[in-house]
């Protein structure tokens, strides 16, 4: 061993030491602070379809590569991070002795073969994403993008040491290649041939280049160490986990659908027997989110998918997920040592920790401990009303995670504390409260006029107890029942139904509200009044299948009535439609012309991933084949109804709806196909606003059949 290598042995040993230690050190405060959150005994089953989605999200990169070039970049940058992390592993041998290798793997073709492409690929790959970076980096000139908010030098950061640890394992290379201790052939590492024809046969030169390796490694390590909110680097270990423990890992795409129940102590709340000074109510401190919330906040790589999919955010609302996320993050760390140190409040919120414990505190963490979880800047607020309010519970935000970050749960659970303990929430959302409560539907309207839309049906509508044998229950939902455009839907497909032979009933006046707005908005009470006293009158009726046209209706009945008792198969009307055309009981006859576009409703589409269903149904009706929006199916654009946003007004920045009808119009289509009553209201109120109503009009995929199936007695277009 020469004096070069005496000397790099002892800087990589030494510097070696200080970052494992301080990342064993930072590994301990971060499962400290994630073991503070609430118990979510949900996360520990099904561990094998846990692990399967896991390798198959990570090594297939499902979310990621919906992104391109972005995610075939990154893949290729994740596979040189842990395939070359033995690499760095060599160096270590390198710096003692610049003549040997990784034990068993040094000199083994395939080895050699694969470490070289890799590397090639991973530089290439970084290469890419950093110019992404620069170019979509936020400035004045451009404004707003995805990297908004995010931590940009901790990025930089992470990618240029990647970038450098690449070189350097080049560089070794080529100095093995110069100094005669490489073993493979030009055709397995050409990189490291041509880069060794040209470097001095230098074993000193070697040593050094294999500890600044080790040193860029190790400083890297140091800096997440002292940095444990650094996501950018730290989801490259957590974000494993995060995966693994994932809400639904058995269900398709971002496993959205249902809401988590109201948890207190890991079990679902019990409103029979629930006591505020006893149970947890929704979310007021952070320490209250599960600890899987507490690693979702962890694992965020502010990479700002979600940021840049959502519709608050895309309208000058002052939601983005990203932030709302960060912001829970930084709280949690920055208030963790008053609470690992045994402060906290309990549901009274009384201080756990005596006067002796609360002196000997953190002061920096004390203060953190009295900001409130939502509040205005005057107050301190961690989260600002505004931005809890903003949310249209879309989804697209979860779907479009790489890491499977659950924003949507989080801010319902948030939303339910204010509501059911605070009473704080839109004004405005109240009028729909009460009436729920007091009318069963969130219009008000009287329950003796459910019924009024089969007036003037040149059929007779069956209802339940009137007939004993129906294969379908025909839920209406109460904007069909009530709400004048969605009325057109549920005739036609009563009509429709009726004409194919479909045996169905309906309940009449014997139906209420599903709970969907009560739920969304987090008043779970009401949510439990509503959807138990339907679940007893369907179970009454023997109801087995029920068809809804109202995807927030159907994502209800059919993803969260079984926690109730209610078990039933429910299908979306533009499913059975579908089947029904495919199986020849319905023909369409008439092609119906003018160029048609279709918008994917959230809770139909993400939420249940029905997308081809009402695509089939209008492919066999349209002439001349349907015109797709730039936004459409996993990635489609909100129309601002979902979360309850249906009853509150929209105030901040441009609204939801005119940005997604303006979207439509662009493609010159003179027919907007919808598949939800809201995106119906929406979508049509955003055409009139625009002035196009007498030149384009929004139906749902149900009209533009009939029109199809039954020309002459189809409703004319008569605008929205």
């Amino acid at each position: 061993m020469g004096t070069v290598q005496i000397v790099t042995t002892v800087l990589a040993a030494a510097i070696t030491a200080v970052a494992v230690w301080l990342a064993v050190r930072a590994v301990r405060r971060m499962v400290a602070v994630v073991r503070l959150g609430q118990p979510a005994p949900d996360r520990l089953t099904d561990r094998g379809t846990r692990l399967k989605t896991m390798l198959v999200e990570i090594a297939g990169h499902t979310r990621m590569l919906r992104w391109g070039v972005v995610g075939a970049a990154h893949w290729f940058v994740m596979i040189a991070f842990i395939a070359l992390s033995t690499l760095v592993l060599e160096a270590y041998f390198e710096v003692v002795n610049p003549k040997v290798g990784l034990p068993l793997l040094s000199g083994w073709l395939p080895y050699g073969l694969l470490t070289e492409l890799i590397g090639v690929l991973g530089f290439v790959g970084i290469a890419v994403l950093m110019v992404i970076r620069l170019i979509n980096r936020p400035t004045r000139a451009r404004g707003l993008s995805r990297f908004t908010g995010s931590t940009m030098w901790q990025a930089y950061f992470v990618e240029w040491v990647i970038f450098t640890i690449l070189i350097c394992g080049f560089f070794i290379r080529g100095f093995k290649v110069a100094t005669d201790h490489f073993d493979y052939p030009v055709w397995a590492t050409p990189v490291s041939h041509a880069l060794g024809s040209v470097l001095p046969a230098s074993e000193a030169a070697l040593s050094i280049v294999a500890l600044i390796k080790i040193a860029i490694s190790m400083t890297w390590l140091i800096v997440i160490s002292l940095n444990v909110t650094m996501g950018v680097a730290w989801h490259r270990f957590s974000a494993f986990f995060n995966i693994f423990f994932k809400r639904d890992p058995g269900r398709p795409g971002s496993g959205l659908g249902a809401l988590r129940p109201m948890m207190s102590e890991g079990k679902p709340l019990d409103f029979e027997e629930a006591d505020p000074e006893k149970d947890q109510f929704g979310v007021a401190q952070v320490e209250q989110f599960t600890w899987k919330g507490l690693l979702d906040f962890t694992t965020c790589t502010e990479c700002g998918r979600c940021q840049s999919q959502c519709p608050a955010w895309n309208t000058g609302k002052p939601l983005s997920p990203k932030l709302l996320v960060l912001s829970l993050r930084d709280h949690a760390y920055a208030k963790a040592p008053y609470l690992l140190a045994g402060g906290g409040k309990d549901l009274t919120g009384e201080e756990k920790a005596t006067a002796a414990q609360l002196a000997h505190m953190d002061v920096l963490a004390l203060a953190e401990a009295e900001r409130p979880l939502i509040g205005g800047a005057e107050d301190g607020g961690v989260i600002d009303p505004d931005v809890l309010w903003s949310c249209t519970t879309c989804g697209a935000c979860v779907e479009q995670c790489p890491v499977d970050i659950e924003h949507v749960d989080h801010i319902v659970d948030m939303r339910r504390y204010q509501v059911l303990i605070e009473s704080s929430f839109p004004s405005e959302a109240g009028v729909m409260l009460r009436n729920l409560e007091n009318k069963g539907n969130p219009w008000g309207a009287p329950q003796n006029t459910r019924e009024d839309w089969t007036k003037g049906l040149d059929f007779e509508v069956p209802r339940v107890g009137e007939v004993e044998d129906f294969e379908y229950l025909f839920w209406v939902g109460c904007a069909g029942a009530f709400e004048d455009r969605a009325k057109k839907t549920t005739r036609a497909v009563a009509t429709l139904l009726h004409e194919a032979g479909v045996n169905f009933a309906i309940l009449g006046e014997g139906e209420t509200c599903s709970g969907d707005p009560a739920r969304r908005i987090g008043n779970e009470f009401v949510f439990q009044m509503l959807a138990q006293q339907n679940v007893e009158t369907l179970n009454e009726a023997g109801v087995k299948k029920i068809v809804a046209t109202c995807p927030h209706c159907f994502n209800t009945l059919g993803n969260e009535y079984g926690e109730l008792g209610g078990k039933f198969e429910v299908v979306h009307h533009t499913q059975l439609l579908a089947h029904l055309v495919a199986s020849g009981k319905l023909t369409p006859v008439t092609p119906v012309d003018g160029g048609v576009t279709y918008h994917d409703p959230c809770y139909l589409g993400r939420h249940n991933r029905v997308f081809a269903a009402p695509r089939e149904v209008l492919g066999s009706a349209v002439g001349g084949g349907l015109t797709e929006m730039p936004r459409n199916s996993e990635r489609s654009f909100c129309c601002g109804a979902g979360g309850a946003r249906m009853w509150m007004e929209e105030r901040i920045g441009k609204r939801i709806n005119v940005d997604r009808v303006e979207e439509a119009l662009s493609t010159g289509a003179k027919t907007v196909a919808v598949g939800c009553p809201f995106c119906y209201t929406m979508l049509g109120d955003g055409v009139t606003g625009k002035g196009e109503e007498d030149n384009v009009e929004v139906v749902d995929v149900a009209t533009v059949l009939l029109r199809s199936v039954k020309p002459d007695t189809a409703p004319a277009k008569t605008g929205n």
